[in-house]
């Protein structure tokens, strides 16, 4: 079985550099091109997720699979829908991506790592889909900063075999601020951001030494 697939995997390197090696010499350009390369992601998005489902203590199979599927994904909107696939293709492959990350912490709960790159790619296809859909308005940098804090706040709370990561809290609360400023910035959020973190904080610590006395 294993040399079977290592068989399958093979010739399937092989067509994918040969394919790669046409498109860079001009021999499989425009809608051809596109069709070829669109096959050739699908069969192996399909090749994987087989072996993935035979075999889900590889976690990589699964990752390899989505990573497949997005720029399958991809290319079809761009063959089929252009306008849509410039506007969110890049931001799918990206998601598909974090999506395989959290594969790796599904199957093996120690692996609380791949929390991380999930919620940063996750990130990253947001901001880019609204880089391209919006036109302004909106700080993308700020939303950047809010997704990772919220990708530290998902280690800190998560089940992990060592018990909480609650030391993610402190980057969490950090980076949370941080876009919560940067967006506030660059509109007149600012101005009531300001106030109410005043009032927070002060509640907070008339809270704390009321606990304190009793």
């Amino acid at each position: 079985m294993f040399k079977d697939m290592r068989t399958l995997f093979g010739a399937y390197l092989i067509i994918a550099g040969v394919l790669i090696g046409l498109q860079q010499f001009g021999f499989l350009g425009g809608e051809w091109g596109e069709i070829f390369f669109g096959g050739l992601w699908a069969l192996g998005a399909i090749y994987f997720a087989g072996l993935y489902r035979q075999n889900r203590a590889q976690w990589w199979f699964g990752f390899v699979a989505l990573l497949l599927a997005g720029l399958t994904l991809a290319n079809l909107l761009d063959l089929l829908v252009p306008a849509i696939g410039n506007l969110v293709g890049g931001a799918i492959f990206l998601g598909m991506i974090g999506v395989g990350f959290l594969v790796a912490y599904s199957r093996n709960k120690s692996s609380w790592w791949a929390i991380i790159p999930a919620g940063v790619l996750a990130t990253l296809a947001v901001v880019t889909g609204l880089d391209n859909i919006l036109t302004g308005g909106i700080d993308t940098g700020g939303i950047f900063f809010l997704g990772l804090g919220a990708t530290f706040a998902l280690v800190a709370v998560l089940p992990t075999p060592h018990g909480q990561m609650k030391w993610a809290f402190i980057p969490a609360v950090v980076l949370i601020i941080i876009g919560l400023f940067v967006i506030g910035a660059a509109t007149d959020l600012l101005n009531y951001i300001w106030p109410v973190a005043l009032i927070l904080a002060g509640a907070v610590i008339l809270f704390r030494g009321f606990i304190w006395r009793r």
